[in-house]
């Protein structure tokens, strides 16, 4: 929901009047954020649907958030649809599950759909990396991947358009389809002012006590397999350097399972490099505003990135604009790679399929002094067109686009 969230105080300057459906929180498996709640703007309607509640989740098909809310989005769709004369449906998830409804709502209503591929709908990554266990074990991961090699086909025929976080999923869903379509590819946005309301609300974090007389680095995100190349390079480096005795390296959230089920996967890679008792990982994931109260509160923020060249961190815009030193590592081919040497912002490290460890940790002590991380300034003008306001009228100038 990040995207939707960041660009609606813009939209009507775009031209764009919005109104927005979504699930009750508590249906949602994930933590609940007020400060969330309080920035959303007071004159765009806000439409929640009850889903089918957590406790379903335990009955196989109906885990999903996609399937246990699938028969309210589409009921209270259809009610919106026929009150209003609206011109295009925005689908903005992951929950990909939900994209199904446009197809049909675009049948019965005449409105066409665009969708958001804030990640791979279908993805091959898993099938040309098979020592890499998928989220959820392989059997799980084969089901819901034949699921989504069924159902992406049928809703992309009837689409009139999608964005992207990173160029290559265009590139992967155009040609895997023979498709032809406008597409628009834009990482979720940034925002200053969301760091300013979270030091004006007075939000906490309890992960790391900022006064305790430690160098605090942090990460928020996921982890997983896939970055082990970025993080070995990293933990290689530190003990190559060696690092300080005061300095301390939190992950944040790095699994998606639920409260306290997380299985870590950053801490074993410290043990390789006998860092066990500077590294400390909190699967867990944290509310919004106390990952920018944690940015804000470190020395330091360290960015790892997957070996699979289409990822991007959407995060990577918060980090930036917390103005603290930074560290990111990742593939040559990423487009975190080429957006922070067009606008600085931190110290960013590549890799690709034939770095070695020893290789990637020399370039990343290369951006540490010793005792902190390296500074470098965020160019604010390069910065400007992937704020939330420039985000929403590339977005208003896409939907008008799709509806040619």
């Amino acid at each position: 929901m990040q995207r939707v969230r960041m660009v609606l105080p813009y939209l009507a300057d775009a031209g764009v009047t919005a109104e927005v459906l979504a699930v009750e929180p508590e249906q949602v498996a994930a933590p609940t954020d007020d400060w969330l709640i309080d920035g959303l703007p007071d004159n765009i309607p806000i439409h929640r649907v009850a889903a089918l509640s957590l406790k379903w989740s335990k009955i196989p098909g109906l885990g999903t958030l996609s399937w246990r809310a699938m028969k309210a989005l589409q009921k209270k769709g259809n009610e919106l649809l026929k009150a209003s004369d609206f011109d295009l449906v925005y689908f903005s998830t992951t929950q990909f599950g939900t994209h199904l409804i446009g197809p049909k709502w675009k049948k019965k209503h005449g409105v066409p759909f665009t969708m958001d591929y804030q990640d791979p709908w279908v993805s091959d990554y898993y099938a040309s990396h098979p020592e890499v266990v998928p989220p959820g074990g392989r059997f799980k991961y084969g089901i819901v991947d034949k699921l989504n090699r069924i159902h992406e086909p049928k809703v992309i025929r009837e689409c009139s358009g999608f964005t992207a976080v990173s160029p290559a999923y265009p590139d992967q869903v155009l040609s895997r389809y023979k498709a032809t379509m406008p597409t628009l590819v834009v990482p979720f946005p940034g925002d200053t002012g969301d760091l300013k309301r979270v030091q004006k609300s007075g939000t906490r974090q309890s992960v790391f006590n900022p006064g305790d007389n430690f160098q605090h680095w942090v990460y928020v995100g996921r982890g997983g397999q896939d970055m082990a190349v970025a993080i070995r390079g990293l933990f290689q480096a530190l003990k190559d350097l060696p690092a300080p005795n005061d300095l301390r390296l939190h992950f944040i959230g790095t699994s998606y399972a639920a409260a306290g089920a997380g299985v870590k996967t950053i801490e074993p890679l410290a043990a390789e490099f006998g860092l066990e008792e500077i590294v400390q990982e909190h699967p867990d994931r944290i509310p919004y505003s106390e990952t920018l109260r944690c940015l804000l509160d470190a020395d330091g923020l360290v960015v790892p990135g997957s070996d699979d060249p289409a990822y991007t961190a959407s995060k990577i815009y918060p980090y930036l604009l917390a103005d603290r030193p930074m560290l990111a590592i990742f593939h040559e081919k990423s487009s975190v790679t080429s957006l922070m040497r067009d606008v600085g912002g931190g110290s960013i490290v590549p890799f690709d399929e034939k770095t070695t460890t020893g290789e990637l940790a020399a370039k990343i002590s290369e951006t540490f002094d010793g005792t902190s991380l390296s500074k470098v300034p965020l160019d604010a003008d390069a910065f400007t067109p992937y704020d939330a306001r420039s985000q929403a009228s590339k977005l208003a100038t896409f939907f008008r686009e799709c509806l040619k």
